[in-house]
């Protein structure tokens, strides 16, 4: 049954809005009518007619910032500080589709390489790949909708889009947007819908591509029971190992590892969870870390002054909690945070040596929860870092070349910052989990390539 969904503030949990669901009866019609626009390449949109339109939207999003930026903090919990760069994110994102859809081009295949080859004139092009359906999270609700709607529209695929329930105003706000900036309502649909209805969706054979951002749970098993020929991308979580080595400048790197661990309360995939420091100044560095986190602000993300703001539910406060407290039973040493601060808020949290097979040091926090472990040999460090079947970003502060170069090549990750934290990303970069924390690339000029497909003419002269 379709029915309303109360959107509220994670940290007041005051009702903020609503959003209808759809029901299965709802959504198929969507599926169907997005199918048929596929099917009909008279017309498809196209590139000169995408291209306005992505244009006219990054225009429409700019005058919309404060707004887009209140709304993300209001149903997110993002502070508003961090909110409004992800507007500003999602409208360079928007701006970088536009730019993308120019490097949609084919190539020419050599034909003359054999006789049998020759006198033949070959190249490729790219067309959509199909009806794309979007199921996006909660954390960025309006840069991860542009991250998977945008492509699909810069592509001319038409694209249905399930937000996150925590979360849909923000996606709601910004496909209305792409409708009030010319693209014709059925070639992108707003889609809230309960999970079973949304499996439903995803699983039927009329979906070309599927692209996903959430637990890794749900994606693995859903990419399980995907029909015959639906192409998919998966987005799931790491567990960020970040290794410091003798020569690093420990006064700079706090505030890199504070931002990065802490930054939306570790809401971040890419979050800095794990930090290795040489045995003999562990417990300096987890202590200047702790101290930098203790400074941090605890509040509503609608106030301009917090640093940290709610977690997306207060059960997810309750989960953080118990974490924590294993933990530290099991042996960690708590230097800052460690409880919660209400209903809905827990407190920016370090902890030193905890144990090696407690839930903190083995699965995502998604939490304001930093561990801090020593080493006594780098080969230890990066055994440690790699000893989990979830890899995504890493990073390594050091001075020392050789060192850096070295933990590129040994930490399992797909990226790997130095002297930087690991959520640290731009747009245009790919981004990806590897093993457990996902399935192929993102980033928008890959999710382009993915959302199309290589058609190969082949001209006898």
């Amino acid at each position: 049954m379709s029915g309303i969904v109360d959107v509220v503030n994670p940290y007041s949990l005051q009702s903020i809005g609503s959003v209808q669901t759809r029901t299965w009866a709802e959504i198929e019609p969507m599926l169907n009518a997005a199918k048929d626009l596929h099917r009909d390449r008279n017309n498809w949109l196209p590139a000169y007619q995408r291209v306005e339109i992505l244009k006219e939207t990054a225009r429409l999003m700019s005058d919309r910032a404060e707004e887009l930026a209140f709304l993300i903090a209001n149903e997110g919990g993002k502070p508003l500080v961090d909110a409004r760069v992800e507007v500003k994110r999602a409208i360079d994102g928007v701006e970088l589709c536009v730019h993308e859809i120019g490097q949609m081009t084919g190539r020419e295949i050599p034909m003359d390489l054999t006789e049998a080859g020759a006198g033949r004139v070959a190249f490729t092009q790219r067309e959509p790949i199909g009806v794309v359906v979007a199921a996006s999270a909660f954390n960025h609700p309006l840069n991860l909708i542009v991250h998977q709607v945008t492509p699909a529209v810069a592509t001319g695929c038409p694209v249905i889009v399930k937000p996150a329930l925590d979360t849909p105003l923000s996606c709601q706000a910004y496909v209305d947007i792409l409708h009030q900036a010319g693209l014709p309502a059925e070639w992108c649909c707003f889609a809230p819908c309960q999970n079973d209805v949304a499996e439903t969706l995803i699983t039927d054979p009329r979906v070309g591509f599927f692209s996903f951002i959430g637990s890794a749970r749900v994606g693995w098993m859903l990419r399980s029971k995907l029909a015959p020929g639906t192409r998919c991308a998966l987005e799931h979580g790491g567990v960020a190992p970040v290794i410091v080595d003798q020569t690093a400048d420990v006064d700079a790197m706090i505030p890199s590892l504070t931002k990065g661990g802490f930054y939306h309360s570790g809401q971040v995939c890419v979050s800095v969870q794990r930090v290795f420091a040489p045995t003999g100044s562990v417990a300096a560095i987890a202590q200047k870390l702790a101290n930098a986190a203790a400074a941090l602000t605890v509040g509503d993300a609608t106030d301009p002054n917090v640093d940290c703001g709610p977690l997306i539910r207060p059960a997810e406060v309750d989960r953080v909690e118990q974490w924590v407290d294993e933990a530290v039973q099991g042996g960690a040493t708590l230097l800052t945070g460690g409880k919660r601060l209400g209903p809905t808020t827990y407190a920016p949290t370090v902890l030193l040596n905890p144990p090696s097979d407690a839930r903190v040091s083995t699965a995502e926090v998604f939490g304001p929860v930093v561990c801090v472990y020593g080493y006594d040999e780098l080969e230890d460090a990066y055994r440690a870092a790699n000893d989990l079947p979830f890899a995504f970003q890493a990073a390594v502060f050091t001075k020392n070349l050789d060192t850096a170069m070295q933990a590129i090549q040994r930490l399992d990750a797909t990226a790997v910052m130095v002297n930087d934290h690991t959520a640290f990303r731009v747009d245009w970069m790919p981004f990806a989990g590897r093993q457990q924390s996902g399935y192929n690339t993102g980033g928008i000029g890959n999710t382009m390539h993915d959302m199309t497909q290589d058609k190969m003419a082949v001209i006898r002269v």
